[in-house]
């Protein structure tokens, strides 16, 4: 174990088996936005052991605000690229893999299945759906998380979707009326937070710390306060109602 680990190793949540199931895992990020670079470049200080990095879009000169791994030489550049280089500077001993064109159906399925952790900071429903479906199907953690103005959402998900709910048990459809960042702002910090706490779930998930699966965390930074509603596992859920323990 690298010095870099000394902090996990003192850790009895951790320790050494933690840190070591750590660098053998594998995390597939959805979104290399404010919440993807703040997920991506805690796991690779971390140590994972492999990042995938998944985002077709290019680096905006108002992405700079929230998005740290960016800078403006960047500008109009592959966002899975340039945060590639960044996370290798972070951490040049663990594998990162960019992902510069959408990620979907087959190719999205085989995402899934070669990773041990999925986090899901994308923008839009449509690919939050097939995620869910995707880790549904090869039964992995999904971590999903999203920001706008002054607000945050996380939620965990599986790997036992026969007693727990998915992602669709919470949004069965796309709800419009969720707008975006972009029309409505964000407070560049925000996604920065729900990141971290992502990032933090997926280092548990490796470590063996359990995680309630059940829950929609909402966190409201102009009131300093997080509040937690259940998820039930919805018995005509379209994705994952087939799985529904006997």
């Amino acid at each position: 174990m690298l010095c870099r680990d000394a902090r996990h190793l003192a850790l009895e949540q951790v320790g050494t088996d933690g840190q070591q199931r750590i660098a053998a895992g594998t995390v597939l990020l959805i979104g290399a936005g404010g919440i993807g670079c703040a997920s991506a470049a805690y796991l690779a200080s971390s140590g994972v052991g492999h990042l995938i990095i998944a985002d077709f879009d290019t680096v905006d000169e108002t992405n700079l605000g929230r998005q740290v791994l960016y800078t403006p030489d960047n500008v109009g550049q592959q966002k899975a690229e340039v945060a590639a280089i960044r996370l290798r500077a972070i951490n040049p001993d663990i594998k990162i893999t960019p992902i510069t064109e959408r990620l979907q159906g087959a190719a999205l399925g085989i995402a899934v299945e070669s990773s041990d952790v999925v986090l899901d900071g994308c923008d839009n429903f449509a690919t939050r759906f097939q995620v869910n479906d995707a880790c549904v199907a090869a039964r992995r953690r999904l971590v999903s998380g999203s920001a706008i103005r002054m607000e945050g959402q996380l939620a965990i998900f599986g790997p036992d979707y026969d007693n727990n709910p998915c992602y669709r048990c919470l949004y069965t459809e796309a709800d419009e009326s969720i707008d975006s960042c972009a029309g409505n702002g964000v407070l560049s910090p925000v996604p920065g937070v729900i990141g971290t706490m992502m990032a933090v779930e997926a280092l548990k998930y490796f470590a063996g710390i359990e995680s309630d699966t059940t829950l929609l965390h909402l966190y409201d930074a102009a009131a300093t306060e997080f509040h937690t509603i259940k998820i039930q596992k919805r018995e005509d859920c379209p994705t994952c109602a087939g799985n529904a323990a006997a």
